[in-house]
């Protein structure tokens, strides 16, 4: 069998710890070859993200620098257009078409999936993980179309996703981190008392870069 390729998306505006523990917890506990962390470059389902594509691409490369298993990869970056995650998963099959894939999605942005491009493509491309807090359940949050494929799906069976390139659904419990990159924003928009708040929330170098690009700074007008 082959180890699956994991996908984790995201604006990763900026990228931060806990991004990087769910990326190595996932790999870990799946037995992934790798995850690659791939940031939108112009994402179609929420507000533009503060630090430009560019940016966070760069951040994401210093934060995986020297961390076994993690991988950056720029190709909604480079790709003009919408970051389309169907787009993504065709080109990643494209170039190995037997090759397992794993999406790798929180339990929300899976209950979102019927709003996504070609939402029902990405059974075909990838198998989905998706990760959630331990004890926490999907319930009713699923629309009719999407509990539709969930139980045609699921699996609680791992080896699942190594066995074919596509197609399952696989739940991940994960460990619980109060961090995210709004506060993270939040925090240093208060200038040199929120970079005190933030440090250790986010790789040194990640925030070393954004002080050298003063980053998420207070706007000039704030008092």
């Amino acid at each position: 069998m082959n180890a699956p390729l994991g996908i984790f998306g995201g604006t990763f505006d900026p990228i931060h710890c806990g991004h990087l523990e769910l990326a190595r917890e996932v790999r870990a506990a799946l037995h992934l070859a790798a995850v690659r962390l791939v940031p939108a470059g112009d994402p179609p389902h929420r507000a533009a993200p503060v630090a430009t594509a560019t940016q966070r691409l760069a951040m994401v490369e210093l934060a995986i620098e020297g961390v076994a298993g993690l991988e950056a990869d720029g190709r909604e970056v480079d790709r003009p257009g919408r970051s389309y995650t169907v787009t993504t998963l065709e080109s990643l099959r494209d170039e190995a078409p037997a090759r397992p894939l794993a999406l790798i999605v929180g339990a929300d942005t899976f209950a979102d999936f019927p709003e996504w491009h070609r939402w029902h493509e990405l059974f075909l491309l990838a198998h989905i993980v998706v990760v959630m807090r331990p004890g926490s359940t999907l319930d009713d949050a699923l629309s009719p179309a999407l509990a539709a494929e969930w139980q045609r799906r699921h699996t609680t069976d791992a080896t699942a996703l190594h066995a074919r390139p596509a197609g399952a659904i696989f739940v991940q419990a994960i460990t619980p981190h109060d961090i995210s990159a709004n506060s993270i924003r939040a925090q240093l928009a208060r200038g040199s008392p929120g970079v005190a708040a933030v440090r250790g929330l986010l790789p040194s170098a990640v925030l070393a870069y954004i002080d050298r690009n003063q980053l998420y700074r207070p706007r000039p007008d704030a008092t």
